[in-house]
């Protein structure tokens, strides 16, 4: 991951209360926690696999009796 370069706003306590972040640093913490979740949705549906396959043919059949 990059380095980040965060600027900090405080409250009237002094307190850290927000982070400023330049737009590139920004993005690619978006994308970090996109393809984060995108593992995360894999490694949930590997768990759910039965090993149970469809033809293609098999599928568009299914699915045009469940739109019929």
């Amino acid at each position: 991951m990059k380095t980040l370069n965060p600027q900090f706003i405080k409250n009237e306590k002094g307190e850290k209360a927000l982070v400023v972040l330049p737009i590139e640093e920004f993005d690619a913490i978006l994308e970090e926690l996109e393809e984060l979740e995108d593992i995360r949705l894999f490694d949930e549906a590997k768990k759910e696999d039965t090993g149970e396959r469809l033809s293609l043919d098999e599928y568009l059949e299914s699915r045009k009796n469940k739109n019929a």
